[in-house]
């Protein structure tokens, strides 16, 4: 079927729509489950390319479907809308305009992208096989935001057969795509640590009670915890992301915290993660004389792809991009909460390679990322002409 229809063509027609909203929502990015006008400007667009609007089953994000004129399977693509709490570097026209907030890891990439293959599947609608539903989903860094949908019932009100999806990477080339059957992505694992210790005067601060002190010295540390754990050649990863103390210079303070993340591949190294860390905490603990409570806030399953599934979705990749553009994936670090679909819906998840020719793409989350405008057009195409094999049951 992706053999008939001419993507390049159809992508050159919807490229230029991507990009300008792309560059709308990079200006206007929102923070987890508070991405009301980015779902407002989806379901605009949306409703304008002809696709049934359906309510989302949560308050912010967007669902829609799409009937190929022929019988055939039931393909969902998913997109991630959230943007982080990171205050933007680069200054591009389309820099975000909202202070502290930016899309610093491409989630208005794969907006647009999938609004580009919206425009695609409804141009040929006449001409395709199965039922297409659009899944724009909140809230995906604080891997809250698939559950949540599904606990609404996204399942239930709109079943798959399979499940597709794309993650730009500022680490890979502009025109590259890199999957794995199986585990593509890590566990992801939200933790956070409690320090109490005595507290007081700044100019008679002691070793003992201090978790100040404590909270230094366990930060680094964290390595310890994913000592000689890997996966396939890939290393585990422990890391934290807040170390907080303090309200006042001269006050040791009697509580500290720090947060972080677990990254695992495989159950048992998440259970051995988990141990390590909540014994390295007592071990610091006893050490600078405090207290130490672990708290796992929340954990994501691994982003496992569907053997069947991916080789379906790289074939048609490679079709479209050449084969040797299509690349065998290590596992790699980062999590994403589409984890929770794959989980339930055989599917394929990509990396997508969209590093700015000059090298200065910078790194995920950071405030220096950027990713080049084309990227959007070769997630579409991609993310198009695996729904489309997908659909006509390839």
């Amino acid at each position: 079927m992706t053999d008939a229809i001419d993507l390049e063509r159809l992508l050159d027609a919807a490229e230029p729509a991507m990009v300008e909203i792309r560059h709308d929502l990079h200006a206007h990015p929102e923070l987890a489950f508070a991405e009301h006008r980015t779902s407002e400007v989806v379901a605009a667009r949306l409703a304008e390319l002809g696709w049934t609007l359906h309510p989302s089953p949560t308050a912010t994000g967007a669902v829609a479907t799409l009937a190929g004129a022929d019988p055939g399977r039931r393909v969902m693509l998913r997109a991630d809308i959230d943007g982080l709490p990171v205050e933007e570097a680069v200054a591009v026209p389309w820099r975000s305009v909202v202070p502290g907030v930016m899309h610093a890891c491409g989630h208005d990439v794969h907006a647009a992208a999938l609004l580009g293959v919206a425009e695609v599947l409804a141009r040929v609608r006449e001409r395709l096989a199965g039922t297409y539903t659009l899944v724009f989903q909140p809230a995906e860094e604080g891997i809250e935001g698939a559950r949540a949908m599904i606990a609404g019932g996204l399942l239930e009100d709109h079943p798959a057969d399979a499940l597709l999806g794309a993650h730009a990477a500022s680490v890979l080339p502009l025109g590259v795509v890199a999957t794995r059957p199986g585990i593509l992505m890590s566990r992801g694992t939200l933790w956070r640590i409690r320090l109490e210790g005595t507290g007081g005067h700044g100019a008679m601060a002691t070793t003992r009670g201090n978790v100040v002190l404590a909270a230094s010295a366990l930060a680094p540390r964290l390595v310890e915890v994913v000592e000689d754990l890997a996966y396939d050649g890939t290393d585990c990863a422990c890391s934290a992301g807040v170390l907080a103390a303090g309200t006042k210079e001269n006050v040791v303070p009697t509580r500290a915290h720090l947060a972080g993340t677990l990254r695992t591949f495989t159950e048992d190294q998440f259970d051995e993660g988990r141990r390590r860390l909540g014994d390295l905490a007592a071990a610091v603990a006893d050490e600078f004389g405090v207290t130490a409570v672990l708290d796992v806030a929340g954990s994501t399953p691994p982003v496992a792809n569907d053997p069947r599934v991916t080789a379906v979705v790289r074939a048609a990749a490679a079709r479209l991009l050449g084969s040797d553009h299509v690349l065998e994936a290590p596992p790699v670090t980062p999590s994403d909460d589409v984890a929770e679909l794959l989980a339930r819906v055989p599917g394929c998840y990509l990396l997508v390679g969209g590093a700015l020719a000059d090298g200065t793409s910078g790194t995920h989350h950071s405030p220096d990322f950027a990713l080049a405008d084309a990227t959007c057009r070769v997630q579409a195409g991609v993310l198009a002409a695996g729904a489309i094999a997908l659909g006509s049951g390839e």
